[in-house]
């Protein structure tokens, strides 16, 4: 079974979630890889060195420059001639592209496994990840998409796959890239931390939340994250937020400040090593996945935790 994996990467550098997919492919069978991007031959040679990848196809071209879906689905359909399953990761790109392959290719798209039962059998969370389904496939092309979380990262170095050069099928014609207002930090990607500190609706405004939460973030050397109701009262913007419908992560310590736990934030980062939960509200569901839990008032504790770091 050979099973081709869409790269996610920046034309600089292969992004931290394609290495999950690579491991869950390589647990299907073979494992190519497609570089699609204008000036990514040196992703391409990255990618070759990633350990279990046997071929990288690169589509080198303008049209794949930023990744749109209405480009990149028609090449990957292209390719699936020679493969049995289409691999992305479950990152918002790769939930943008998947659908249109699956869709092109008329099968049913297999999202977010936890895990790979057998070639056409798959584990995935429903209902928020209250329950885990396993579902099978009878479509003789898969098209799936991998949580992140659930799968080791396959080490990027240690490969020596070859480098192949396909054509693309070039622009679609159907959509244009216009721009990207893109938040520069260096701090951590939320995705790949091991610490991260998320604020909730109860720090009160998006000044409390960048007096509070960013300078303990940065004495812990950690990410910052925010559950949907911060989001959406406008403290930070969308790409922090953390949550069934924001980003899914699984770091080695997560503190949730001021965060009652929706289900939907629980779906994001419950599988956390060690939660930290600091809330005024000692029945708030959070304290119910917590390891760590502190009732307070979060405007006393957090300046007197970061001091004493």
């Amino acid at each position: 079974m050979k099973t081709l994996v869409w790269v996610e990467h920046d034309n600089a550098a292969v992004k931290d979630a394609t290495l999950a997919a690579v491991t869950a492919a390589g647990q299907l069978g073979e494992v190519h890889l497609l570089v699609a991007g204008s000036g990514a031959a040196g992703v391409a040679d990255e990618a070759a060195k990633i350990a279990g990848v046997t071929k990288v196809h690169l589509a080198d071209d303008p049209a794949y420059a930023h990744g749109l879906a209405e480009n990149v689905a028609p090449l990957i359909v292209s390719l699936m001639a020679d493969h049995d399953a289409a691999v992305f990761p479950a990152t918002t790109t790769g939930k943008n592209i998947a659908p249109r392959v699956a869709a092109l290719l008329d099968v049913m798209q297999i999202s977010d496994i936890l895990s790979v039962e057998g070639p056409d059998s798959f584990t995935r969370p429903i209902y928020a990840g209250n329950a885990i389904a396993t579902v099978q496939s009878s479509d003789a092309k898969k098209v799936i998409t991998v949580r992140g979380t659930a799968f080791a990262k396959a080490e990027t170095s240690g490969g020596s796959a070859s480098v192949e050069a396909v054509s693309g099928t070039g622009d679609a014609g159907l959509s244009s890239f216009v721009s990207a207002e893109i938040a520069k930090s260096e701090r951590p990607e939320l995705t790949s931390a091991k610490i991260i500190v998320s604020g909730g609706r109860a720090l009160g405004s998006g000044e409390q939340f960048h007096a509070l939460i960013e300078p303990l973030a940065d004495k812990l050397g950690a990410a910052v994250g925010a559950s949907r109701a911060a989001v959406d009262a406008g403290y930070v913007p969308n790409d922090y937020q953390v949550g069934q419908t924001g980003k899914i992560v699984a770091p080695e310590v997560y503190v949730a400040v001021g965060i009652s736990g929706a289900i939907q934030h629980l779906a994001g980062m419950k599988d956390s090593k060690v939660i930290i939960a600091i809330n005024k509200d000692e029945d708030a569901p959070i304290f119910q996945v917590a390891d760590v839990g502190l009732v307070g008032d979060l405007f006393k504790i957090v300046p007197e935790l970061t001091e004493k770091l």
